[in-house]
């Protein structure tokens, strides 16, 4: 199963990210969305699994804080700020998280920690990024994808 990872789109879905989206199975967005118009478009490409970001206001009330999904065999946590995890993360193989547009992707303490960093408008001089990884059988392998920062 091919997953797209992305987060912190801040309201931008770039050509280069949709492309990625074409030869996903689901897609998950680690949050700071900005608008429903955004989901609406993910949802056409694959199955969504998303949380809300501390950008994500009044229309975003629906959108959980946290999320635990199994695919591929594969126990993902997702939450927006790393800060606001969970106490319990027993049982879990991997965190998705965002905030930071630091893009992260590190095993520590038994726990694979994925921040797909941002690929919606470029700040603070920072890669466009997003990951797009295979879980299959309870095992993940986790490619960077780095946009071309031409536009915004």
């Amino acid at each position: 199963m091919k997953l797209a990872i992305l987060s912190d789109t801040h309201g931008l879905l770039r050509p280069e990210v949709l492309e990625h989206l074409n030869t996903a199975d689901a897609i998950f967005h680690g949050g700071d969305i900005n608008k429903q118009s955004i989901l609406d478009e993910l949802e056409q490409y694959a199955p969504l699994y998303v949380v809300r970001g501390n950008n994500d206001k009044e229309w975003a009330e629906a959108v959980p804080h946290h999320l635990t999904v199994t695919l591929g065999g594969v126990r993902f946590c997702m939450v927006h700020n790393k800060k606001e995890l969970p106490a319990d993360l027993s049982g879990i193989d991997a965190v998705v998280f965002g905030h930071s547009h630091k893009y992260v992707q590190e095993e520590k303490d038994g726990l694979l920690w994925l921040n797909p960093g941002s690929c919606g408008p470029r700040r603070f001089q920072q890669e466009i990024t997003m990951m797009m990884a295979e879980v299959e059988d309870g095992h993940i392998q986790v490619e960077k994808v780095l946009i071309p920062h031409i536009l915004k």
